[in-house]
């Protein structure tokens, strides 16, 4: 619908980055909470972190994605949704591997 132009992009990142910080906080409580009852609160608090990490990108990724790919001329309608799967797949795995990696070791 072209509604994401220049002049209100900024505006759109700073929403979607928001919202995705507020799910991730939102969804990474009862999981990190779990998680630590569970097995540890060390892998709990990673769990957690991981997932409000991963949260935060998949929100930016949704938005900085469609834009990039507008500017190279390339329809972000068909191929977003496999780059901003890739973005969430491979951060969500670094963010879950680096944060076991610091916290536990």
């Amino acid at each position: 619908t072209r509604a994401l132009t220049r002049s209100n992009a900024g505006r759109v990142i700073r929403r979607e980055a928001l919202v995705g910080l507020l799910n991730g906080v939102a969804l990474a409580a009862p999981l990190g909470g779990a998680t630590a009852l569970l097995f540890s609160p060390g892998i709990g608090a990673v769990i957690a972190a991981a997932l409000i990490v991963n949260l935060f990108v998949a929100a930016l990724a949704g938005v900085f994605v469609p834009l990039l790919l507008e500017r190279l001329g390339v329809d972000p309608a068909l191929a977003s949704g496999t780059f901003v799967t890739t973005v969430t797949d491979v951060v969500g795995f670094l963010a879950f591997l680096g944060l076991a990696t610091l916290v536990l070791l």
